[in-house]
């Protein structure tokens, strides 16, 4: 793998909050890679180590081989859109765009008008009095147009509709295959953008818990239902994540190793764990053992953020 990004023992303290703990990972080049976990498990500020907004209290961040923080030749080259973007109060959402032309190399204008076109949003409204939904699509705009080499998107989609989202994702992909490029994404939109990623990074309480490529998430884990001795049983052989019991009968997450039981052997009904649930298994489980942790069935509907 060609990494594009590393973090190295990176930690990040505020005061008396760490918000990164000894994270060590890479970011690979020309991949579209999720960021995941909940509200306040470290997304944002590893975001803003890549992209040069922070420095981190100890380890070492480099983007395209140099450390980003104020360092003109790796900014130039990326692009970092997030949550709420601000604009100077006087722009007009096409003062947003020519800004940004000037800003990056591999602009497309084309492309930048077509998706004004998409998200059926006026040029020359004052950004102030956009709704949110508008405002997401004038930052989703930004990093699509820019063809930044390193693009990130920390949650960047704010009060846009189902339909929106969905435009923005197949004008990623189609914009991506034409012009590779490494993409980072940061979302709590999992079931929405699984199918999108290549590589995924999940964060929680600022520890990294996941850091693999998309296909092997996909098959690494099964939930399974049946007796709660036999689900106990055949979990021995594996990591159990999760487990929710009613009168002696279980429904569990469960990780897979190599050479443990299969279900069918145990006696249990199995099915795939899409990456959502696998997220919030790993999200739930206490921090300090990594073991599964016991709750009612309405915890796995939550959605980290």
């Amino acid at each position: 793998m060609t990494a594009a990004a590393t973090v190295s023992d990176v930690t990040m303290r505020f005061s008396e909050h760490t918000a990164l703990a000894g994270v060590s990972t890479s970011i690979e080049q020309d991949a579209i890679t999720g960021l995941l976990g909940r509200n306040g498990a470290g997304k944002t500020t590893l975001m803003q180590l890549l992209t040069g907004h922070r420095v981190p209290s100890s380890g070492r961040v480099e983007v395209f081989g140099a450390r980003p923080y104020e360092n003109d030749d790796v900014l130039r080259r990326t692009c970092f859109i997030k949550e709420g973007q601000r604009y100077p109060d006087h722009f007009r959402v096409r003062d947003a765009l020519h800004g940004a032309s000037l800003l990056f190399p591999g602009w497309d204008a084309d492309l930048a008008q077509a998706l004004l076109t998409d998200f059926e949003l006026p040029a020359g409204r004052p950004i102030k009095k956009l709704s949110r939904g508008m405002n997401s699509a004038v930052g989703i705009i930004i990093g699509l147009a820019s063809r930044a080499p390193f693009t990130l998107f920390d949650e960047p989609y704010a009060g846009l509709d189902v339909v929106a989202r969905h435009q923005f994702y197949g004008r990623l992909l189609a914009d991506y295959a034409e012009h590779p490029r490494t993409i980072l994404i940061s979302t709590h939109l999992i079931e929405e953008i699984a199918d999108l990623l290549e590589r995924v990074l999940l964060i929680d309480r600022g520890r990294l818990l996941l850091d693999t490529d998309a296909e092997s998430v996909r098959g690494s884990a099964v939930t399974v239902r049946g007796p709660e001795e036999r689900i106990q049983a055949f979990a021995a052989g594996h990591d159990l994540l999760h487990l929710d019991t009613l009168a002696g009968t279980g429904r569990a997450v469960v990780r897979l190793r190599s050479g443990g039981d299969d279900p069918d052997t145990c006696g249990l009904m199995a099915e795939p764990t899409n990456l959502q649930e696998l997220v919030v298994a790993m999200s739930l489980a206490p921090p300090a053992t990594g073991g599964a942790r016991h709750s009612s069935t309405d915890a796995l509907q939550e959605v980290p953020r």
